[in-house]
């Protein structure tokens, strides 16, 4: 699991893939390019649409948030 606070800036789909995977999330779905996410631990799924070159910060932060990571400006 990731300890302490993430703090945004502009990511790449491979970015947040990068962070949500070293918290423990792992694929488990996929239609096109909209790939799905699954903890062993926290409830709920993640989508993540990749790849994708510059995600926007509030998709960004939407995807963080619904990780159950923390997330500071």
């Amino acid at each position: 699991m990731l300890e302490g606070t993430i703090f945004m800036k502009s990511y790449s789909s491979r970015e947040l893939l990068e962070i949500l995977k070293k918290d423990g999330w792992y694929e488990v779905h996929c239609t096109g390019d909209h790939h799905q996410y699954k903890h062993p631990v926290k409830k709920g799924r993640v989508t993540l649409t990749h790849p994708r070159k510059d995600v926007p910060e509030g998709t960004a932060r939407n995807i963080l948030k619904q990780a159950g990571i923390d997330v500071r400006d």
